[in-house]
């Protein structure tokens, strides 16, 4: 086994030692979006220091932990706060969360995110299902050797974003009476916001949304594998369309007054993912 494997091995082992817990879907909740996880009948609380060689969030807003429990009747995995490349990680421990999250044994991976909004018509406080993704401006999660045990060398990625998962999250969307947009989300490294010259290039090259996290996660878990839905919360409007400055107290401020849209639409769409 690679390093890469054996790093995975040793947290694995780790969540075992402390629950057994095996879900069927796993959900990364973006920032701001952590306070979905009250909605679960939780089982489990397991802080990501508790996990040995586990990347630690220290973002605002992020609380760094697994929460185990059930939407409806569907266990799920939830990270409550992920870990992002900009925090100085390498992109291998970005990714070790979903991987991580694939051993337990989700088969399906809803990811959410805080995103500025580039298409024309937005506005904070949209919600859009990622419809395909730009992932050129960050590293590849998969460079270095191949993990034979997670995946093949060359996997394909036409397909990132399920489309049977896109069908249910719009088909939840209209059952909560939520107006839906769908988009291209493209990943930049951060931490900075992006200026206004970058987001007339993403807006170039067919993007509807930025972010600074999501893309490389999804790339590693459709190496495994994985089924993959995607929800950006639109917090603010990107540089050169935004009236004022962009801080990340704008970014949780919008996703708070998104909460409760959110957690019904999120909540809808992980307790169909058994189905």
């Amino acid at each position: 086994m690679g390093e890469v494997y054996e790093k995975l091995q040793r947290c694995y082992r780790s969540v075992r030692q402390k629950t057994g817990f095996c879900p069927q879907a796993a959900l990364v909740l973006g920032s701001g979006l952590g306070g979905f996880a009250s909605m679960l009948r939780t089982e489990a609380v397991m802080d990501y220091r508790e996990i040995e060689g586990f990347p630690v969030s220290t973002v605002a807003g992020h609380k760094g932990r697994f929460v185990f429990g059930y939407a409806g009747e569907v266990p799920v995995v939830c990270m409550q706060g992920r870990v992002h490349y900009y925090e100085g990680y390498a992109m291998q421990d970005v990714v070790l969360p979903i991987r991580l999250m694939k051993l337990m044994g989700a088969r399906r991976l809803l990811l959410t995110n805080a995103a500025g909004g580039i298409r024309d018509g937005m506005q904070p406080g949209d919600l859009m299902a990622i419809t395909g993704q730009i992932a050129s401006f960050v590293p590849s999660p998969l460079i270095g050797p191949n993990v034979e045990e997670l995946g093949e060398r060359f996997p394909d990625m036409s397909g990132i974003y399920d489309k049977g998962l896109l069908e249910l999250v719009c088909a939840a969307a209209k059952e909560c009476g939520i107006a839906l947009k769908k988009g291209v989300y493209l990943q930049m490294t951060g931490p900075q916001y992006e200026s206004p010259q970058e987001i007339a290039m993403c807006r170039i090259l067919g993007a509807d949304a930025v972010g600074m996290s999501t893309a490389c996660e999804a790339i590693a878990a459709r190496h495994m594998g994985m089924e993959v839905a995607g929800i950006s919360c639109i917090s603010n409007l990107a540089a050169g369309i935004s009236p004022v400055p962009l801080s990340h107290d704008e970014v949780k401020r919008a996703a708070d007054q998104a909460a409760e849209k959110f957690g019904r639409l999120v909540y809808r769409v992980i307790s169909g993912m058994g189905e």
